[in-house]
């Protein structure tokens, strides 16, 4: 099964990094989607089927939490694993995000070899 990924990142570079690591683990894309932030994010996925999303938590004009809320808010967070990828996530931030539902969590930096293992664990989808 190939999933569909939205990266939510306001860096360019983040963006294109973390789709590296998901093809070096071996993650099966089928297609890739990308935004700068939270409401670019939300767009995105009112026109296109997503399986899963990774979002930083530090951006502009809606950060990563408001867009998670909004996701716990609507129900999506239910439907479509969220994995936050951020060096901002510290301990009490961490149990909020997981409270709304926030499925993974990768810290940054991070190797191939995690952004795979949290996939698999997240979405039961092999990578590798």
């Amino acid at each position: 099964m190939s999933l569909n990924i939205l990266i939510v990142d306001d860096s360019m570079v983040v963006r294109a990094v973390v789709h590296k690591a998901l093809k070096l683990a071996g993650v099966p894309i089928e297609e890739l989607y990308e935004a700068a932030d939270g409401q670019e994010a939300l767009n995105i996925l009112e026109k296109h089927d997503v399986d899963l999303i990774f979002s930083d938590l530090m951006m502009p004009v809606m950060d990563g939490e408001a867009f998670v809320t909004c996701l716990n808010e609507s129900g999506r967070i239910n439907e479509i694993p969220v994995i936050v990828v951020s060096s901002a996530a510290g301990t009490e931030r961490m149990i909020r995000l997981q409270k709304l539902g926030v499925k993974g969590f990768i810290h940054k930096p991070f190797t191939p070899e995690q952004i795979g293992d949290v996939v698999g664990k997240v979405t039961g989808v092999f990578a590798g």
